[in-house]
């Protein structure tokens, strides 16, 4: 019964951004039918994928959206709709007859969202292109990395989820508040170099007044300064430092050993250099987890850095429920908490809700039709 408990979502499916986008919208309770094209049941697809953790609370069902029935069954689902979540190039949709105004015309009230990485239009509309592309003309990707080397890619966490599945969350929710004033839906055109963009607004700002070097590892965020970095300790580990408060960042010196002959110097980039000599040197002298015992629970801002496996188990984690175990996948448990309407997972990945075909009765199938559905294999 999470917030978003009556609403429902088609979801057409893809990679990235959408799929991540249809399980947050399921985790806050919003009932979400994922289409899938036209499979059998031997295909390795979405639906033998129950480790695909984005995947996770849907209604899963396989139709041939090129084909008049196809279409016309998936129509029949955006008729009933609140939310419809697509991240094909601009134009594919139209093309396949299941565009906005098709859509709009049989249901005012839908919301349609639409997730690519250059936008609806614009220069590169239809050009290929993923999350390091998308990255890179936002200048956030110029700005990550070390000074000796080139830009380093974030994994695909800024442009495909961050500046992507959420902003287009958001738009969404926004446009789902409006419609119900207005009583009527729109276009939330998502796109990922926008919300790459968007992410930077802080930092344009530091250069606007002249407090960010357009340099990297220049900076106070960029692992330019000695408190703002990671640090290998004596059995190869790492830990993760931030201190960027001076009172927190007396804190950090004293837990070191380390003597800043002039702890206002804090903020002078010239005196960096050799103070990050000073704390890579006394990291050096023990275990990443003694360092831990010592400080972590300090105000000196200092944490282990976890590798995949170590994270779930933290005790911070822990404590939090960060992570949950699902049918024996360990994964992210759904974010943000709610006091009155708490979100969760409503079911493992690639798996019905409910079993058979239920829910095709609550989205307005007869029983004839259904049996359609189940002799074709597309339930």
């Amino acid at each position: 019964m999470g917030p978003l408990h009556g609403i429902k979502v088609v979801e057409f499916a893809g990679l990235g951004p959408v799929p991540f986008c249809g399980m947050v919208f399921s985790d806050l309770g919003a009932e979400v039918v994922q289409i899938n094209r036209e499979t059998s049941t031997t295909d390795a697809n979405l639906f033998a994928a129950n480790k695909n953790i984005p995947n996770r609370g849907r209604q899963l069902i396989a139709l041939d959206i090129r084909s008049p029935e196809g279409r016309e069954n998936a129509l029949r689902l955006v008729d009933q709709a609140d939310v419809l979540i697509e991240g094909f190039r601009p134009g594919v949709m139209e093309r396949l007859g299941l565009g906005p105004e098709v859509c709009h015309a049989r249901n005012p009230r839908l919301i349609y969202g639409r997730m690519t990485g250059w936008g609806q239009n614009g220069t590169l509309a239809q050009t290929a292109g993923h999350d390091i592309n998308y990255l890179a003309i936002s200048g956030a990707l110029h700005a990550i990395g070390r000074a000796e080397g080139g830009p380093t890619p974030p994994l695909n966490l800024i442009a495909d989820y961050g500046g992507g599945a959420m902003l287009l969350a958001v738009g969404i929710l926004a446009a789902l508040v409006e419609a119900k004033n207005s009583g009527q839906g729109q276009v939330v055109d998502a796109a990922m170099t926008d919300g790459s963009a968007l992410l930077m607004a802080a930092i344009y700002s530091l250069k606007a007044m002249g407090q960010w070097v357009d340099q990297r590892a220049s900076n106070f965020l960029d692992g330019g300064a000695h408190f703002y970095d990671t640090y290998q300790c004596a059995d190869g580990k790492w830990l993760a430092v931030g201190p960027i408060e001076p009172h927190f960042y007396q804190l950090l010196l004293q837990g070191c050993g380390v003597v800043d002959p002039d702890p206002r110097q804090q903020w002078r980039a010239k005196s960096w250099p050799a103070m990050k000599e000073q704390l890579r040197a006394a990291f050096r002298t023990k275990m990443r987890d003694e360092w831990c015992a010592q400080l972590e629970v300090s105000d000196a801002c200092v944490t282990p850095v976890l590798s995949l496996e170590e994270a779930p188990g933290h005790h911070h984690n822990q404590s939090r429920q960060t992570f949950v175990e699902v049918d024996g996948l360990v994964q992210p448990a759904p974010a943000p908490r709610f006091s009155r309407t708490p979100a969760a997972i409503q079911s493992a990945p690639a798996t019905s809700v409910q079993a058979g075909e239920d829910w095709l009765v609550n989205w307005g199938f007869s029983a004839d039709e259904i049996g359609r559905f189940k002799a074709a294999s597309a339930i």
